[in-house]
């Protein structure tokens, strides 16, 4: 049985920075990429990073590019989000997600998914 479980979300000030953690079990963890997605009330799951399978290459969406980052440790099968500069239009609610050999922007590309970790960035 695959599992992802987030952890790591919370609350904090504008400004301040999280780090969100996921820990996969049950799949081969080095065959699969990973991605993190968000989804804030009302609006609709968007991409916010992804990482390859050896973790040497990751991508971004425009709006946290150079705030957050995405590392991976295939010895321990956890993918983590560093979030630094959080605004409040970062609050959301955070999943992890497994793609089979690659990574996309797109949630619809993804095999396993998280239960999420709230994020709320107060102004």
């Amino acid at each position: 049985q695959v599992q992802l479980v987030e952890s790591g979300g919370g609350l904090v000030q504008a400004g301040g920075s999280l780090r969100l953690s996921c820990a996969a079990s049950g799949l081969p963890f080095s065959l699969y990429g990973m991605g993190w997605f968000r989804q804030a009330p009302g609006k609709e799951r968007e991409f916010v990073a992804a990482i390859i399978r050896s973790g040497g290459n990751a991508v971004y969406a425009d709006s946290v590019k150079g705030r957050f980052s995405i590392s991976r440790d295939n010895a321990k099968n956890t993918v983590d989000l560093q979030m630094n500069s959080l605004r409040p239009e970062d609050t959301a609610v955070y999943y992890c997600a497994a793609k089979r050999f690659g990574v996309s922007d797109n949630f619809g590309g993804y095999d396993y998914w998280g239960q999420g970790a709230q994020v709320t960035v107060s102004s």
